[in-house]
């Protein structure tokens, strides 16, 4: 946004998850540091304006600590429209998920190994190395320090998740562990989408409208360079994507440590590859990962700009479960999101 103007966004406010009850939820949850805060209902005729879903709605907004971004809104459709992405491969347009620090990522793979065990609807990866910053550098094993982290993929009917342990270094900003919650987790740190567009017109939409810091772009990651991103993403050989990260506008394009949560990661597949589409199926109405929401100052403004842009569909501004003033849209990509007066 220009200097001047009163018209602030931060780090992604809100993952929503579709959910047939919110008991087994919140349990669940509470398990990664979240608490139940604020509840509120919406009827039918309303949750269709804002929502787009013929349903009564009740939803559940879960804290982690203090953190003003990351949080969980849980969405209890009387009629859930379908159940979602469940635990189809990552390799989809439409795809979301969310990323978790944790200090202990063996105690995750842990419960994830008794879970699949004990016969429970998991699928996930083992934690694989990634260097994330000064790929170039050259570590002398057993002599400098490993700087990188330990990532893995948690997939559940209900849960799309990715969590990760840093080794060697810390970023401030970047995530606030609850350390004492079981699985010694912070709040969502980044969420993901995967698009198609070799043009990358599309991803104009979230600095340019938006007004989200571009951090990252085009950092490429392929079949032959990533285990990680070999497994979580069903990479064959030869295949590579392309990731272009969004920021709060406080963060930097040139300090790294001045990186802050709350980061949209875009996932770009070229066009040449086959990619199913499942925008269907991560949509409020959804079951699982179905929404995400950013708060802002100046919504007015925000409702202006976004109807001026090449936006797919638009509301108008009313009150959400929680009585706050929202509005919702298609970006361009694809992507249906919410915003939220602050």
């Amino acid at each position: 946004m220009n200097q001047g103007q009163q018209i602030v966004i931060e780090g992604i406010y809100e993952v929503c998850i579709g959910v047939p009850e919110a008991i087994t939820a919140i349990q669940y949850w509470e398990q990664f540091g979240y608490r139940v805060g604020q509840e509120g209902e919406l009827p039918a005729a309303i949750a269709k304006q804002l929502y787009g879903v013929d349903s009564p709605l009740r939803s559940i907004r879960l804290y982690h600590q203090d953190a003003d971004h990351g949080l969980i809104r849980l969405m209890i459709w009387q009629h859930p429209t379908n159940t979602g992405l469940g635990m189809g491969s990552m390799k989809v347009k439409g795809n979301r998920w969310a990323t978790t620090l944790t200090t202990d990522i063996l105690n995750i793979l842990n419960h994830a190994e008794e879970a699949k065990a004990a016969g429970y609807q998991l699928r996930f990866t083992h934690p694989h190395w990634e260097v994330i910053y000064n790929k170039e550098r050259q570590n002398r094993p057993f002599a400098d320090t490993m700087i990188g982290v330990r990532e893995m993929l948690l997939l559940q009917p209900l849960a799309r998740q990715v969590l990760f342990q840093r080794f060697g270094y810390t970023l401030p900003d970047y995530g606030n562990i609850n350390i004492d919650s079981p699985f010694k987790t912070s709040q969502f740190t980044h969420m993901g989408m995967v698009i198609q567009d070799d043009s990358k017109e599309k991803l104009k939409f979230y600095d340019e409208v938006l007004g989200l810091l571009r951090v990252r772009d085009d950092v490429e990651t392929s079949y032959e360079s990533s285990l990680a991103g070999r497994e979580i993403f069903d990479l064959q050989p030869g295949e590579k994507f392309f990731v272009t990260a969004f920021d709060d506008p406080r963060s930097s394009t040139t300090d790294f440590m001045a990186a802050r949560s709350g980061r949209l990661y875009i996932i770009r597949f070229p066009d040449s590859m086959n990619i199913d589409s499942h925008f269907e199926a991560a949509q409020p109405g959804c079951l699982g990962m179905c929404l995400y929401t950013y708060r802002v100052r100046g919504l007015n403004q925000f409702s202006d700009r976004i109807k001026a842009s090449p936006v797919q569909q638009f509301t108008t501004i009313i009150e959400n479960e929680f009585g706050e003033p929202s509005f919702s849209f298609v970006a361009p990509d694809g992507y249906f999101w919410t915003l939220i007066g602050n």
